[in-house]
């Protein structure tokens, strides 16, 4: 019955018969004993009192943990995981990876958390019971932000610039955020409130047609200068330049942020900048477009106009994008989402 017991665990059994007082351990003792004299599984139950599962499991426990493996454990519910370190244990796996813990998984699932508490903290919690805790700790399920992993040359230095020619602007030396956006005659999709199962529904012309608006953000005043083009060409860039040279043609030098966009480093714009020494050009380091402010112009432009609109012809929407640019001037600080038409 019992192949791996050893020749003298005969006398602690017995003296450890003699001494127990708990009537469960004693039943455990008993069973053991009726083991190593040969008895069967069954006969003990019968005898006993008890399943044959439970004198099988007091024999695996007495081959693996010896007689201590057949005292009686703790009484009650079992303890489960204070709500501090649980959170703690929770917030440390959203900050990680299933891979971080040898699972082949990307993502984490409620069932996976609760597999790894298990493992780790010896506390089972449902899964339903993890995704609960994890509203109440506030920890939410959205969309992932990709990262581009491409460092981008000489960034430290260009952010350095830059922030030194924001630090020295002033009237004859004004820095200016410089970038093209395009208008789209079909309709850019987003959310609105609408009635539940009464999906709002936003007519599109079919055929896309596009027109370009390049624009200058001063970076001191707000005020945004802008010129309009067919096409996002090196003409288009010249001609907001041209209006620029205009505008502050007291500077003695005009400091542009700019990404790196052909048309910025095209043969004809760095003729044009040749023949007009005022101007100084500093490009943002690639990926970086939150570098360039003149990009939440843009984006209060496509929310506030181009975002579900239903204008019909690009002459209306062009009217609507050149009214809200007027209202939007200086930016931000001028309530340009709640001007009426």
């Amino acid at each position: 019955m019992l192949s791996a017991l050893p020749e003298d665990l005969s006398p602690d059994l017995c003296r450890r018969l003699r001494i127990v007082k708990a009537a469960n351990e004693h039943r455990r003792l008993v069973a053991i004993a009726m083991l190593v004299k040969g008895h069967s599984v069954s006969a003990i139950a019968r005898l006993l009192g008890a399943a044959r599962s439970s004198v099988n499991r007091w024999r695996q426990r007495f081959l693996t943990d010896g007689l201590d493996g057949l005292r009686n454990g703790t009484t009650g519910r079992r303890r489960r995981l204070c709500r501090d370190k649980l959170a703690t244990f929770l917030l440390a796996l959203v900050d990680t990876s299933p891979r971080d813990w040898n699972y082949q998984r990307s993502r984490w699932s409620s069932e996976l958390m609760a597999k790894v508490i298990h493992d780790h903290a010896r506390d089972f919690i449902h899964p339903s019971t993890i995704r609960r805790l994890l509203r109440e700790f506030g920890i939410v399920y959205r969309r992932a932000c990709p990262t581009l992993c491409i460092k981008a040359p000489d960034k430290e230095q260009k952010l350095a610039d830059i922030a030194e020619a924001l630090k020295q602007a002033s009237t004859t030396h004004p820095v200016l955020f410089v970038d093209e956006a395009d208008i789209d005659l079909n309709p850019r999709i987003g959310a609105d409130w609408m009635r539940r199962s009464a999906q709002k529904r936003v007519p599109t012309p079919g055929q896309n047609r596009k027109h370009y608006v390049a624009g200058a953000l001063c970076a001191t005043t707000g005020k945004v200068t802008v010129r309009y083009g067919d096409s996002k060409c090196s003409g288009l860039f010249i001609d907001l330049l041209k209006a620029l040279k205009r505008r502050y043609r007291e500077a003695e030098r005009i400091t542009l942020v700019l990404d790196n966009y052909i048309i910025h480093k095209s043969r004809e714009t760095f003729a044009w900048l040749a023949r007009h020494p005022q101007f100084v050009c500093l490009f943002q380091p690639a990926y970086h477009p939150w570098v360039n402010r003149i990009e939440r112009l843009w984006k209060a432009m496509h929310d506030t106009v181009t975002r579900n609109h239903q204008h019909r012809s690009l002459d209306s929407l062009l009217v609507a994008v050149k009214r809200f640019l007027r209202t939007a001037s200086p930016f931000p600080g001028n309530r340009h989402a709640m001007a009426k038409v």
